[in-house]
């Protein structure tokens, strides 16, 4: 091991060096016949005082055995108990040395205190590991910053003995790498120049190259700088600490890529865009091309069947790659996504990588480039190809459980969203057929409507709504919201809409359609649905707390009968503008029960605007629902825009990004008026003759409306319907007819007996009457109210001539 050449001024000598330890010269019988000043200061006695006397005078005759031995390193040598001329005691390390020649003096005896020796003994012992022991490289440049003395460590990493590059400069053992800390010299030699020129250390600077132990891998070394000076503050050189931390750096960069991905990977539930960023992830990291394919039924929200010796067609779904040199461009690395237009089947050539691993169904590595599947279960839902450039290294065992392990997660989130996508699918279909796929037509009001399905993330909702004509050229007008999300909520929403459409179907009022279907979902999700439940045979009762507003507009009398459970207002826009949203009493959402429902009732003039719409148009986290009320009603209050323009500029206004978390339903109705020439109503007491009366009454009403065909039919309805009234029920008896887009003919009596159809026998002298009213018209049913009941009939008009 080399050893540089220190100052003259520099004191490199051991504490038993003759020049500075104690001496003493002594004859064949042990006289001391010599004394140094040395020895004076350590022991007290002059030179007179011990010259020509024994040595045992001061100094025991035999090693100490109270004192562990001297170091190897000094055999031969011992330690002595001396006695100071003031009577202390001190512990000697002593060494012998022979004096050749002729005289007395035979010996040299050397001797320091043992402490001393000791410090010097580990100051030696402390030296000779770290250069021969240490793990760190050390080096010493003198100050031409050419190297002079350098470890045992350091001489492993140059793969060569000292003494072939002793006197060479750093730039030129380390050729071609680089600092990779920013925010200091470029260069090695830069950097120690800095050192000797200002003496402030440079620590922990991370230096990237390949050294001539190992040319073909990148190193990086933790490096520290610092100046070499004696005592006397003289320069002589600067001192380098490096440490090997690739494979540390390696682990670290590992664990970052794994800390990313688990920030990046499965945050959005798409296949595409899942497949997309685990390729983002690894370039240009972990390798310089990364390319993912999947079978093609995993986009369609599939998985491929498992065994059957058949393969899934691979189609690509990602591809990343880095520049030329393995690194990011100026915009990082190159990652476009695949049109659909270019999504055609992947074909790989038999007995390639990517051949090998579909048909072993394990991860398959050849030199650059690795190859893992993407499993789910059973099945293989594709392939994930990374690929390094051909001057980078291979892939090692770490970096293949590092692929590994990165596949599997993105399995996994791919996996959760080709379900997702299963799923939505499936409740996107089940939504649009659930909901109106046409608005009806109705001499009621005009119509609009917008509705905008939640976004992607959170998943279909249970909003909906719904138009429903009612006898008498009235309509129903419905609006719910199902709580949650997803195909149960979408199920739970058609049920909620086909029972609510039934119920409306038998005339009920708003008040008793509320309550019969808050009986319904009251029922447990078991009672009411039966064997549909969940997988693990739960079932998921997303119905109870659905909300709904119902209300009945008649364009006879221009009144509008409404209820509502848990649901919110609906907005009044009357001719002139003027908003209101009336007070209507709010009831409990559906299933809670405890509380009645009410009505109100109000008369709307002709060009009223009336909007039904669920809470996600009006609520948002970032808007409270008042505001947003306020908005719509301002926007509403345009009595001169049409119905498709308020919807678009509602939507507009309250959902600017086009996307909402919740369902989003707006119904807009701008009524009308029945004129009252297109209405017939009498009124006559209940005797025997007035079915008589009530039939030349209708025949005179559809000879001024021109529906004389209709004629015959229609007395034919008034008679059989009013004579069981007379005969039934009491007090007065009522008709209307109405003309419409077809014809109602209503019998009104004060009785409550609900009419029901039978087949008479061939003897029987009655009851044929209402049988015969069900063959001759398109409609008939049944309505109740507070004074009766009313029976009603719709027949088409003929066919204009």
């Amino acid at each position: 091991m080399a050893v540089w050449n220190a100052d003259e001024n520099a004191d490199l000598r051991g504490p038993l060096d003759v020049s500075r330890a104690a001496t003493m010269v002594i004859d064949a019988q042990d006289t001391v016949v010599g004394w140094s000043p040395a020895a004076e200061r350590l022991l007290g006695y002059r030179p007179e005082e011990v010259v020509g006397r024994p040595l045992s005078t001061f100094l025991s005759p035999g090693p100490s055995a109270s004192v562990a031995p001297l170091s190897h390193r000094l055999r031969g040598n011992e330690t002595r108990t001396a006695r100071r001329r003031d009577g202390l005691e001190l512990v000697l390390a002593t060494a012998i040395s022979p004096l050749s020649g002729s005289g007395t003096a035979e010996r040299v005896l050397i001797a320091t205190e043992l402490k001393d020796f000791r410090l010097w003994d580990f100051r030696l012992a402390l030296f000779d590991g770290l250069a021969t022991q240490s793990p760190v490289g050390l080096a010493v440049y003198d100050t031409d910053l050419r190297l002079i003395w350098c470890n045992t460590a350091y001489e492993r990493e140059i793969g060569r003995p000292f003494a072939e590059f002793r006197g060479r400069r750093a730039d030129e053992l380390y050729a071609g790498g680089r600092f990779v800390t920013k925010g200091h010299p470029p260069t090695l030699e830069a950097v120690m120049r800095r050192v000797l020129d200002t003496g402030e250390p440079f620590l922990d600077l991370h230096f990237r190259g390949r050294p001539p132990s190992d040319p073909d891998a990148d190193h990086l070394w933790s490096c520290a700088y610092y100046r070499l000076q004696d005592a006397d503050g003289h320069v002589f050189g600067v001192c380098e600490d490096a440490f090997d931390i690739s494979d540390r750096h390696r682990a670290q960069q590992r664990l970052a890529l794994l800390v990313e991905a688990g920030r990046g990977i499965g945050t959005a539930l798409d296949v595409m865009v899942t497949a997309r960023k685990v390729t983002e992830v690894a370039v240009p990291d972990f390798a310089s091309t990364v390319t993912v394919d999947l079978a093609s039924e995993v986009l369609e929200g599939e998985v491929p069947a498992a065994g059957g010796g058949t393969r899934a067609p691979l189609v690509r779904a990602a591809r990343c790659s880095a520049g030329n040199d393995g690194t990011a461009g100026p915009g990082g690395p190159s990652c476009p996504s695949p049109p659909v237009s270019e999504r055609s089947p992947v074909e790989y050539p038999s007995g390639s990588p990517q051949d090998r691993c579909l048909s072993s169904g394990g991860l398959v590595l050849d030199d650059t480039t690795l190859v893992v599947p993407l499993r789910a279960g059973d099945g293989m839902l594709g392939l994930v190809t990374f690929v390094r450039g051909a001057e980078a290294a291979v892939f090692d065992g770490g970096e293949v459980a590092l692929a590994d392990e990165l596949v599997a997660r993105t399995a996994v989130s791919i996996d959760n969203a080709r379900r997702f996508t299963r799923e939505r699918t499936a409740a996107l279909t089940l939504q649009r057929q659930l909901l109106p796929q046409k608005l009806p037509e109705g001499s009621a009001g005009d119509l609009a409507y917008r509705y905008l399905p939640t976004d992607d993330v959170t998943g279909v909702g249970g909003d909906w709504f719904d138009v429903i004509p009612l006898s008498g050229a009235r309509v129903g007008l419905v609006v719910g919201d199902v709580v949650g999300h997803g195909l149960q909520a979408a199920a739970t929403m058609g049920r909620l809409r086909t029972t609510v459409h039934a119920f409306a179907q038998m005339d009920m009022d708003p008040v008793e359609l509320l309550s019969r279907l808050d009986d319904l979902v009251a029922q447990s999700a078991e009672e009411q649905w039966g064997e549909m439940g969940m997988p693990d045979g739960t079932h998921a009762d997303v119905t109870t707390g659905a909300t709904c507003l119902y209300a009945v507009y008649d364009p006879v009398s221009r009144r509008c009968v409404m209820a509502r459970a848990g649901h919110l207002p609906p907005a009044v826009v009357a001719p002139d503008g003027r908003v209101s949203f009336p007070d209507l009493p709010a009831g409990p959402p559906l299933g809670l029960g405890g509380l009645p429902f009410e009505s109100m009732e109000v008369e709307l003039p002709v060009g009223s605007l009336l909007a039904l719409f669920t809470d996600g148009l009006v609520e948002a986290r970032d808007r409270d629902i008042d505001h947003g009320l306020a908005v719509l009603g301002r926007v509403l209050s345009d009595p001169c825009a049409s119905l498709d323009e308020l919807c678009d500029r509602v939507v507009a206004e309250l959902l600017p990004s086009g996307s909402t978390a919740d369902d989003t339903a707006l119904l807009l109705v701008r009524t009308r008026e029945l004129d009252t020439t297109q209405v017939a109503e009498w009124e006559l007491p209940a005797d025997p003759v007035t079915a008589g009366r009530f039939r030349d009454l209708t025949t005179r009403q559809l000879h001024r409306w021109g529906l004389e065909e209709l004629s015959f039919t229609t007395e034919l309805v008034v008679s059989e319907l009013v004579t069981n009234a007379v005969r039934y029920a009491e007090g007065p008896v009522q008709v209307r007819l109405i003309r419409d887009r077809t014809l109602w003919c209503e019998v009104a009596d004060t009785g409550h007996t609900s009419p029901h159809l039978r087949h008479s026998g061939e003897d029987d002298e009655g009851g044929r009457g209402l049988f015969i009213v069900a063959q001759l018209v398109q409609r008939w049913g049944t309505r109740y109210s507070g004074s009766g009941k009313t029976i009603w009939t719709e027949q088409a008009l003929p066919e204009p001539g």
